[in-house]
């Protein structure tokens, strides 16, 4: 359900802001649902740490059923905005539910293989899923390509219930909730958000961007923003990878159609092919358990960087376009190695007390740095095309950034004194 609606959103959102006139807003609304589902992570990481997965579960497949009825009956780019933030809500408190099951559930040895079924089950979605958004949206409109989604989320809600009903429950010692780090979780998703809608002042955005730096140091294990080892390094890593992949995710349709002219069904098969790759690294990654998790980290991150930095050499060159949607499908391949793999390292370093806490912050952090590298590309793209410079040019310069930052942190995330293999 989360595949085919982050896929077939990508694919019909270019031409979603060019019909509501909200293509300023573009970025935003990739950006938005990244940033509230910072707050619904950490609400549900302290409601599934006292009281159990189950009803956390429930509540954000709710909330986000809503954000999709908003999104698909948005009259404009700002009510559409809006749906997203709600959206997001729910995506993000279900995103870490799933992580609290399944080290509730499964075994130390079994987790890398669980893990890696998750990227296994976007392989349909990314066979089927551009293709029939833009299908969808071509005979009925683009709106039931989010409507049609509440329909999968019910579905999934039937399937799940005997599950939920006799899911573990929450453990009586439990760390109390702290709501300030909830506080935190809306000041930094706020600023994330104001980044890209107070670009006019660059005073006000550069503020906005402090208070999200802040705000993470407060969600983040100690030690994440100086790339800590061990634990503090892993939630590191997460950030800085999804910042760089999802930037160069968010703009490889739009620079699809805008630099190549290729249809939206057709530039969704970039979109297809990346999560295929993405399963197949996953599961490659599986299959390597005696492989040190930092050797694992530090070959997918590299493998993304080389990908985004091809990437902007063919937007920059203005090469084939079907070598821009390979080197889109290289960097796929680095995540779909490393991704479960930050999942698994974070569980080994969690106990009952604290693993909905951390996976929490595991989640936080790869939505907030998206949603802030997101923001961030958003006032670039503007302010460069203003300048009548190559404006993709510029935001992929941005991912790469990211994107080395990872393979800095994946360096870094063996815990102390551990010895490499």
């Amino acid at each position: 359900m989360v595949a085919f609606e982050s896929l077939a959103v990508t694919t019909v959102m270019p031409g979603v802001a060019e019909e509501l006139g909200g293509v300023g807003l573009y970025a935003l609304a990739f950006a938005a649902p990244l940033a509230s589902g910072v707050v619904g992570m950490v609400l549900a990481g302290m409601w599934s740490d006292r009281s159990g997965p189950a009803l956390p579960l429930v509540a954000a497949l709710v909330a986000l059923s809503a954000g999709l009825v908003v999104c698909g009956t948005a009259p404009s780019m700002e009510v559409l905005v809006a749906g997203r933030v709600l959206q997001g809500l729910g995506g993000g408190g279900a995103t870490v539910v799933l992580y609290v099951i399944v080290g509730l559930v499964y075994p130390t040895r079994l987790q890398p293989s669980i893990l890696a079924s998750f990227a296994a089950a976007w392989v349909l979605p990314a066979l089927f899923g551009p293709y029939l958004a833009a299908l969808v949206a071509d005979a009925f409109g683009w709106r039931w390509v989010f409507l049609s989604v509440v329909a999968l989320i019910a579905l999934s809600l039937i399937v799940l219930a005997p599950t939920l009903r006799t899911a573990p429950k929450g453990v009586e010692d439990a760390d109390p909730p702290q709501l300030s780090r909830l506080w935190w979780a809306v000041a930094a998703g706020a600023g994330a958000l104001g980044v890209k809608l107070l670009d006019s002042s660059l005073w006000l955005a550069c503020g906005c961007l402090v208070v999200v730096l802040f705000g993470l140091s407060r969600l983040m294990p100690t030690g994440t923003m100086r790339l800590g080892r061990g634990l503090p390094s892993v939630i590191a890593t997460r950030g800085l990878l999804s910042a760089g992949f999802f930037c160069a995710e968010a703009y490889i349709v739009f620079v699809l159609q805008e630099k190549w002219g290729i249809a939206a069904a057709t530039a969704g098969l970039a979109l297809t092919a990346v999560g295929v790759v993405w399963a197949l690294g996953s599961q490659a990654q599986a299959r390597l358990p005696k492989v040190s998790h930092t050797r694992v980290l530090v070959t997918g991150t590299s493998v993304v960087l080389l990908g985004v930095t091809l990437l902007t050499l063919v937007v920059w060159l203005e090469a084939p376009a079907p070598v821009a949607m390979a080197a889109y499908v290289l960097a796929g391949a680095g995540m779909g190695f490393a991704f479960p793999r930050l999942g698994v390292a974070m569980l080994q370093h969690s106990s009952d007390r604290d693993r909905g806490a951390n996976s929490s912050a595991l989640a936080a952090a790869d939505s907030l740095s998206a949603a802030l590298a997101l923001a961030i590309t958003g006032v670039v793209f503007a302010r460069t095309e203003a300048a009548g410079a190559d404006a993709f040019v510029a935001v992929y310069l941005v991912a790469i950034v990211c994107s080395a930052g990872a393979v800095v942190a994946a360096a870094r995330t063996a815990s102390p004194g551990a010895v490499r293999r």
